[in-house]
């Protein structure tokens, strides 16, 4: 399969993305500028981390208006993959692709450390390797990854078992303690309700090899591997 890492300026997540992918795992991928127009080429998308467009106004909002981003929609609307990690989940909530809004922290401190995050459902591409409620060691890097909504649409996301991850202690509990920067109900990482866009605030690039310190992130890359390479869409 083919893996498309989109640059966007500020980007900076974009080089570990692209080893995990050609180094570690031996796909296929490209870089794609953030004025490229055309995607159909890629099976599944990557929106890495980083400052797009310097964060000004708010993460995100910028960059949601580069020309990729509507290439994006579009490969995403005809069931193709894509994955925001950190700065990408927030361009995905500001384009509409994912719902909610990624807030300041509330301590409003930047957070660069290991969390655990439960794994909520197996019923994605992104988490199809995985085990119900396996507990993953995943580092985050964010100053804004405090995830909200309204409640309306909490109670989508908990009706249609859109949340993928929370933030839980190595045993998998639910606890505030674990909780980083103060998500709505520990959510780290939701999906959409066709279930092929992901957004998750943690960075499983930076943990897909055990020189780094644990490679519980190649759970979610071999997952999106499966999936395609079964032919689900």
């Amino acid at each position: 399969m083919r893996f498309g890492v989109v640059i966007f300026p500020g980007t900076w997540s974009d080089r570990d993305c692209h080893h995990v992918i050609d180094q570690v795992l031996h796909q296929p991928v490209e870089y794609v500028w953030h004025k490229d127009t055309d995607v159909s080429r890629f099976d599944c998308i990557i929106l890495p981390g980083g400052f797009s467009y310097g964060d000004y106004l708010r993460t995100g909002a910028i960059a949601r208006f580069s020309p990729v981003m509507k290439a994006v929609e579009e490969h995403a609307a005809k069931g193709k993959l894509v994955i925001g990690i950190c700065n990408g989940f927030q361009i995905l909530c500001e384009s509409g692709l994912l719902p909610g809004v990624l807030m300041r922290n509330r301590d409003l401190e930047f957070h660069c450390e290991w969390v655990n995050l439960r794994t909520e459902t197996t019923a994605t591409p992104f988490t199809n390797a995985c085990t119900q409620g396996q507990v993953l060691r995943v580092p985050i890097s964010h100053g804004e990854g405090r995830y909200y909504a309204d409640e309306a649409t909490l109670r989508d996301l908990n009706a249609n078992n859109q949340v993928v991850f929370r933030y839980a202690t190595p045993d998998g509990k639910l606890t505030d303690a674990a909780n980083p920067h103060g998500s709505l109900e520990n959510i780290a990482g939701i999906c959409n309700k066709a279930r092929n866009v992901l957004g998750m605030m943690p960075h499983p690039e930076r943990c897909a090899e055990d020189i780094l310190g644990g490679h519980d992130g190649v759970y979610i890359f071999k997952s999106i591997i499966a999936n395609v390479g079964a032919g689900a869409r």
